[in-house]
């Protein structure tokens, strides 16, 4: 009794720590908490105890500690239901698969040599594939606890950890293309080709674009002095940091070439790319432009639709770059797809839930270079078109008016 009521004032303790550094978190993430606190409290008090008994009660007292952790493990009738959807009968991913095992020589690779969090012993490639459950599969830790029979604190532990390493990877494996590398990556703006060439219209380096990944919102953030009304309200008009802004650049393939993943309260819409591409023209060659919807910002760098009164010159200048569009919602539908975690981040912590987005664009590349491809159906609210535009410099509407007339004669040309 005495040792139960000193690992409960301890886990208190400890409890109260972590709701201080962690708030807000869920009542799950507070109870993998709390299971992680009392497990390391009954070890220490369970060391000092073996350290003043003689060797033969030594070995009893191991094999009880041990039987008491798999009892733990073990799912039992009582366990309340999962809240989460059912395990699928085959994995998505096995141990041995190629995907694993060239992500897990990725890590084995890097400059990190961290030691991944866990104090259970699990292989580099039983942690991938532990955290590609996490991440494609919509899952809660207690299933992946049964799944792979290890502690629900140690899960959380193991995939922040796997989260961490892969962010390392970010500058590798998403990165900007130069030189013979940006010249493969270039398209058309438009068809045929030939004509591009001669009459100065700009090939494409990658599409602009943003999407949004909910998270839970942290508790700080409501009101509490709110009345019924304004909760009502804040359900129809959801808190902007209930969800992630993610700004990414992608090649026709779907390669991400640029993520930046920030709060839902930050309202840049590519102004920090803009003054990123003035100061290093060299990203940008003078034959080459991004193309992104109407809402960022119109440079000689970036080209955006025309918004507002539309003539035939305009019309067709949209509808040459709306082709280009559908990239990069496919490429979102893709990830969305193939990492299901993302259609709801259960994380109050932005630091966390940003670090699980970063993982799931490295991994997406990660997967691409594979020839593994999981195709998503494009939402239509990632096809939206923005009526507003953006902020435009006179460089970047001189551009774009240039290219516009351009394309206007020569499909009036072709026509005739």
């Amino acid at each position: 009794m005495d040792v139960r009521e000193y690992v409960l004032s301890a886990g208190r303790a400890v409890l109260d720590m972590v709701e201080r550094e962690w708030q807000p978190l869920s009542s799950g993430e507070l109870e993998q908490r709390l299971d992680q606190a009392v497990e390391e409290v009954l070890e220490a008090e369970l060391i000092a105890k073996l350290k003043s008994q003689p060797p033969a009660a030594l070995y009893v007292q191991l094999l009880q500690s041990q039987a008491n952790v798999q009892t733990q493990v073990l799912p039992t009738a009582s366990s309340p239901p999962e809240e989460e959807t059912p395990e699928p009968r085959e994995p998505l991913e096995t141990v041995d698969s190629p995907a694993v095992k060239h992500i897990a020589d990725l890590l084995q690779s890097s400059k990190s040599r961290t030691r991944m969090a866990g104090r259970a012993r699990l292989s580099l490639s039983h942690t991938v594939l532990l955290s590609l459950t996490l991440l494609t599969e919509r899952v809660s830790y207690r299933s992946v606890s049964r799944r792979f029979h290890l502690e629900k604190g140690n899960i959380h532990r193991i995939f922040f950890s796997f989260c961490e390493r892969v962010n390392m990877l970010e500058e590798t494996l998403i990165r900007w293309p130069v030189g013979a590398e940006a010249a493969e990556t270039l398209v058309p703006l438009y068809s045929p080709e030939k004509e591009q060439k001669q009459q100065g219209v700009p090939r494409v380096l990658g599409v602009l674009g943003h999407t949004r990944i909910p998270i839970r919102l942290p508790i700080g953030k409501h009101d509490v002095e709110s009345s019924v009304p304004e909760v009502k309200r804040m359900k129809k008009e959801a808190h902007p940091d209930s969800w992630l802004n993610l700004q990414l650049i992608c090649d026709p393939k779907g390669r991400f070439l640029h993520c930046k993943i920030s709060k839902g309260s930050d309202v840049d819409r590519g102004g920090a790319l803009r003054d990123k591409l003035k100061q290093h023209p060299e990203l940008m060659p003078s034959d080459c432009c991004l193309v992104a919807r109407a809402g960022h910002p119109l440079t000689a760098q970036v080209l955006t639709p025309y918004s507002g009164s539309l003539g035939p010159r305009e019309e067709l200048f949209n509808k040459t770059l709306e082709e280009h569009f559908h990239i990069l919602d496919q490429a979102v539908a893709n990830l969305r797809a193939r990492f299901q975690r993302l259609r709801y981040l259960d994380i109050g912590n932005y630091d966390r839930a940003r670090a699980v987005v970063l993982t799931a664009c490295v991994l997406h590349n990660v997967f691409l270079d594979m020839g593994q491809v999981v195709r998503g159906d494009v939402e239509k609210e990632e096809a939206i078109t923005r009526e507003e535009e953006g902020e435009v410099d006179d460089e970047g509407v001189r551009r774009r008016d240039a290219i516009a007339d351009l394309l206007f004669k020569n499909f009036d040309s072709g026509s005739t």
